[in-house]
């Protein structure tokens, strides 16, 4: 099987066994982007169109964009709007441009009703237009005209000088005034056609003239992020950031899952497996508190990356499990009359392993079942008992609180004489699916819960 497809079975069965949580998260996430969409009101978009005539390269389209939302364009906007409030600074954030298909400036403006985007994007588009305009005929600069206009003024009072010149020549036919009426009217001639080719070469003169294309339409939603997409894109979030924190939290588990990691954290020696049959509710922990209900309410009472429990086998075959490891016990701890369980109380797939393993024991050694709080482990002081045998399920405890077990057992003056991994597995379709039958010997087995203090 490829890396991928492990990983999507992981995913799957993340899905499966924390689908109440991810429920949960994914509604919480719906909230809160509910309340980011309350905070921030909606906006409209409206966009007007400026068709640019002639040919243009794509630097100087990209200039004209440039134009469109410039300081000078927005400034002459927002002195036309007056809007309150709303000044050229923030109106500049509110407007856009971009080049569509052919030569077509497209206007964006941002409002916070449809009304007032159209206006906007209507009001740019005008202004842009004006300006550019103004520009191409040169009237931009505060000293009054410059560029082409300029030059037509400057040819008009240059012709109107050589014509007073002319005048001024003397009237006489002597050859030198002849001359000098000639190379005048040679340098009007060369100033009038200079500047008719300068004004047939000029690219303002044909791409001036730029085209509002209508209104800009009202716009009749709302411009993105709406509501519902940040209501969307909040449960989309939380859930996934809650599969990453569970495939985050799988990677760096160091839990001791096989059952010689197991032993060696405990410090003894493994005694074998048993299964324990049931279906998945009959055996979660038990809720003691509204911490336990809670976490039982939202399904992380129990851990999702533990494999699936695999079938049942008959009961002849599980009880036989049992019998070979008291058949150990009883060879590793050969002049024992009594040993001590210790079971962790929120372990309930553990907990029957040991009821069942003591009432297969029927007595020899005498088994009695105790229960300790993992999170601060308690065992009774030492009387009769010959030593202490740890029953514990796979994969759900770290090597510290295996170790913490041990130093508790070892402080109540017990030496662990063996550790049993019992596992859970699916109950056959016929018949009880519950606990297990227990000999009456099961009944005569002591059972304690240990409380207080760290060890």
């Amino acid at each position: 099987m490829s890396e991928d497809t492990i990983r999507l079975v992981t995913v799957g069965r993340i899905l499966r066994r924390r689908r109440r949580l991810l429920a949960v998260l994914v509604v919480l996430g719906a909230l809160v982007g509910y309340g980011v969409s309350v905070l921030f009101p909606p906006r409209y978009t409206a966009t007007a169109s400026v068709l640019l005539p002639g040919q243009w390269e794509e630097r100087e389209l990209r200039t004209q964009v440039e134009i469109a939302t410039s300081s000078s364009v927005v400034d002459r906007a927002a002195d036309t709007l007056r809007w309150s409030g709303v000044g050229s600074k923030e109106l500049r954030e509110r407007v856009s441009a971009r080049i569509s298909d052919g030569n077509i400036v497209k206007i964006s403006g941002t409002a916070d009703t449809p009304e007032r985007a159209q206006r906007l994007s209507d009001e740019m588009a005008q202004q842009f237009v004006a300006y550019a305009a103004q520009i191409a005929g040169g009237t931009t600069g505060p000293g009054g005209a410059t560029g082409p206009e300029a030059l037509r003024q400057q040819v008009t009072r240059t012709n109107q000088r050589i014509t007073d010149l002319a005048d001024a020549a003397d009237p006489g036919q002597t050859v030198e005034s002849v001359q000098a009426r000639t190379e005048l009217e040679k340098l009007r001639s060369a100033l009038q056609e200079a500047m008719q080719k300068l004004e047939e070469t000029d690219p303002a003169s044909s791409k001036a003239g730029l085209v509002v294309m209508g209104a800009a339409p009202r716009p009749a939603g709302e411009a993105p992020p709406t509501r519902w997409q940040l209501v969307g894109g909040g449960a989309l979030l939380f859930f996934v950031l809650a599969v990453a924190g569970h495939l985050a939290a799988a990677r760096v588990n160091r839990r001791p899952r096989s059952e010689p990691e197991i032993a060696a954290a405990l410090g003894s020696a493994l005694l074998g497996t048993v299964d324990v049959p049931g279906r998945r509710r009959a055996l979660r922990p038990k809720a003691r508190g509204v911490r336990d209900r809670l976490r039982r309410l939202l399904g992380v009472d129990t851990r999702w990356d533990l494999p699936a429990p695999r079938s049942s086998g008959d009961e002849a075959g599980r009880r036989i499990r049992y019998r070979r490891v008291c058949a150990r016990l009883r060879d590793r701890v050969p002049n024992a009359r009594r040993l001590l369980v210790v079971v962790p109380d929120d372990d309930e797939v553990a907990r029957r392993a040991a009821g069942q393993l003591a009432a297969e024991a029927e007595g020899d050694p005498l088994l009695r079942v105790v229960e300790v709080q993992v999170s601060r482990p308690l065992v009774p002081d030492r009387g009769t008992e010959s030593g202490a045998l740890v029953v514990l399920s796979a994969g759900a405890r770290t090597a510290e609180e295996l170790a913490g077990v041990a130093e508790a057992c070892a402080d109540g003056g017990h030496e662990v004489v063996g550790v049993v991994v019992a596992g859970a597995v699916r109950a056959p379709s016929s018949g009880s699916a519950g606990r297990p039958p227990e000999p009456a010997a099961a009944v005569a087995a002591e059972h304690e819960h240990a409380t207080g203090g760290s060890a």
